[in-house]
């Protein structure tokens, strides 16, 4: 990605964005509620559009814009997955076919090999019959994270995907999280206000302040980048 740049009306939201991950590197926004990281997130995802700049995903052109051109690929067809902060399961589904919701495509055996190698990675294989309500918080958030990889995607997006969870199980499920993903080589970007969160989670992580990405490189390098963006702000 380079020097994105999203706004509404006089309002840039997202200043100049640039990053770039490895196959199987798992990178965070990082910051407070309006910095722009959602916004990011989603137009990544081509749920927002772009006033400037480029998104490419392993080789192919996502999004381009211009003085001269004009190019996005439909969020349908840029081969991402995405787990939402309040789950987004159908409620009248159970558990495997919450998972194999995106599988349409694919053959009978082919989606109900996924299903169960699924439901095993996430390790609900006992509730596949279940209903989400039927389901603790962290159970939830687990079947969303199968759902979003049933289909290998390209990149997995996670928009504060443990924010109403409490304390203790968000830092558990947050290192459950970061297994599966690299058990599965999945390329994956989160977002969250959570410096724990972030750090027991991402291998890069991005303090993103008024827009800015003020930083993008391993843990160590961004701890150090937060402790004056916390005493710049204070």
């Amino acid at each position: 990605m380079q020097n994105l740049i999203v706004g509404y009306d006089d309002t840039i939201v997202v200043n100049g964005l640039s990053l770039m991950l490895e196959q199987g590197e798992i990178g965070c926004f990082l910051g407070y509620s309006g910095c722009g990281k959602t916004t990011a997130l989603r137009a990544i995802a081509g749920l927002e559009q772009s006033r400037g700049g480029t998104i490419y995903l392993n080789n192919q052109r996502l999004t381009e814009k211009t003085a001269r051109q004009s190019f996005a690929v439909a969020p349908a067809k840029r081969g991402m997955g995405m787990v939402f902060q309040d789950y987004a399961l159908f409620g009248h589904l159970s558990v495997a076919k919450n998972i194999a919701f995106g599988l349409n495509k694919w053959s009978a055996a082919d989606k109900k090999a996924r299903v169960a190698e699924m439901l095993s990675l996430v390790e609900l294989t006992e509730h596949a019959d279940k209903r989400p309500n039927e389901l603790s918080g962290g159970q939830q958030q687990r079947v969303a994270l199968a759902r979003a990889l049933a289909p290998k995607p390209k990149l997995l997006l996670l928009d504060e995907p443990f924010s109403n969870l409490d304390v203790v199980l968000r830092e558990s499920l947050a290192m459950n999280v970061r297994d599966i993903l690299k058990r599965t080589n999945t390329t994956a970007i989160l977002v969250t206000h959570d410096q724990n969160e972030a750090f027991a989670l991402a291998d890069k992580v991005g303090v993103m302040d008024k827009g800015r990405l003020v930083q993008w490189q391993g843990q160590a390098s961004c701890i150090m980048s937060l402790s004056v963006l916390l005493s710049l702000n204070s």
